[in-house]
């Protein structure tokens, strides 16, 4: 994808993912009429993202009706990699405007300005998405590999035995 969007009234802003747990790759897949993009994004953006516009559809009060239909084919090249997201409010338009900066120099940038409903629907998917994944280590939070763990709080010794 070349060049930056700007997408006013989105019809589609959700979040996938593909692969096994443990090596899952997340997407962000968001668009305006014939205009998309998918891109990468890391868990923990997801999970951040989530966590925020939450908050702040909870501080603006209970939204409308949830968009339900949020899948998307996620077995595509991804457009770009995100290396920043920010969000803000625009008290105007009643709407989040989330801006998603592609990783290094002179990336593309995406303005996609989502109502409440949007936010909270992105929200729930993106929060049962992240909780999906591999369960934290009790000790040090890092995900549990069925593999094997090697926490850092033990120092390479086993955790203790209670």
């Amino acid at each position: 994808m070349n060049g930056d969007m700007d997408l006013g009234t989105p019809d589609l802003f959700s979040v996938g993912t593909t692969g096994p747990v443990g090596e899952r790759l997340f997407l962000l897949h968001f668009g305006q009429g014939p205009q998309r993009a998918t891109v990468k994004v890391e868990k923990q953006q997801v999970a951040v993202l989530a966590t925020y516009l939450a908050r702040i559809v909870r501080e603006l009060g209970r939204p409308g009706h949830l968009p339900e239909d949020l899948d998307f084919d996620v077995d595509v090249e991804p457009d770009w990699v995100v290396g920043t997201i920010g969000v803000s409010y625009d008290q105007d338009s009643d709407r989040l405007v989330v801006i998603v900066e592609e990783a290094g120099d002179d990336g593309t940038v995406a303005r996609i300005a989502i109502s409440r409903e949007q936010a909270a629907a992105f929200a729930i998917r993106a929060t049962s998405l992240v909780e999906a994944g591999r369960p934290p280590c009790p000790l040090c939070g890092l995900p549990l590999d069925p593999s094997g763990h090697d926490c850092p709080r033990t120092n390479g010794h086993r955790p203790p035995v209670t």
